[in-house]
């Protein structure tokens, strides 16, 4: 049945809505607050994952042919607003950066030479997942970035006096690549009910 049925006052037949923007959640398991612990219930917008495809290509007389080449995940951008409190976005932000290994080369004595790497990249921001839910709550899309890390903090840009607006922080997020699970399963012939996708158990 499509969802611009006109029986929905039909309470024997389970009709649901399409997917909305507004109704998601992320979290965040490098982050752990009293009041929402790795949910990020600050959260304002956020990206979901996109990949490229490059293609490569052979010429021939007048005629060109093209070839699927690498795939590319690109990065998400997460917009939020900050609380204040618990948390407090601004230290929570630089908290996870510090965490990836990042220090200010305050003496060069022996002490100091530490630098970022991936592992500490990665563990300090944990696991993000971005979960569309339906009219009850309910998953029915779910993204997992594997191997996430933040390669830019904004702090809010700039302050005006003429701006009243909630102050706003954006965390870029690169990953290696995202594992996509459905409610529903694909209608793809080449993948029949699947409903777990980019998995690396498969």
């Amino acid at each position: 049945m499509p969802f611009w049925s006109t029986t929905f006052q039909n309470t024997e037949e389970v009709l649901k809505d399409p997917k909305r923007n507004f109704r998601f959640f992320v979290t965040i398991t490098g982050i752990n607050t009293d009041n929402g612990g790795s949910m990020v219930w600050y959260a304002k917008e956020i990206q979901k994952p996109t990949f490229t495809m490059a293609e490569a290509t052979h010429e021939y007389l007048n005629h060109t042919y093209y070839y699927p080449g690498k795939v590319t995940w690109n990065p998400v951008e997460l917009k939020m607003v900050d609380p204040s409190g618990d948390p407090d976005v601004a230290a929570t932000m630089a908290g996870i950066m510090v965490g990836a290994g990042y220090k200010l080369p305050v003496t060069p004595d022996s002490n100091n030479l530490t630098s970022m790497s991936k592992q500490k990249a990665a563990g300090s921001i944990g696991t993000v997942k971005i979960t569309q839910v339906d009219s009850e709550g309910k998953p029915i899309e779910t993204w997992t970035l594997w191997n996430a890390f933040a390669t830019e903090v904004q702090f809010g840009g700039s302050l005006a006096y003429g701006n009243d607006e909630l102050t706003e922080y954006v965390l870029k997020i690169r990953y290696d690549w995202a594992q996509l699970e459905t409610a529903a399963g694909s209608n793809a012939l080449a993948t029949p009910g699947e409903d777990l996708f980019f998995d690396i158990s498969r």
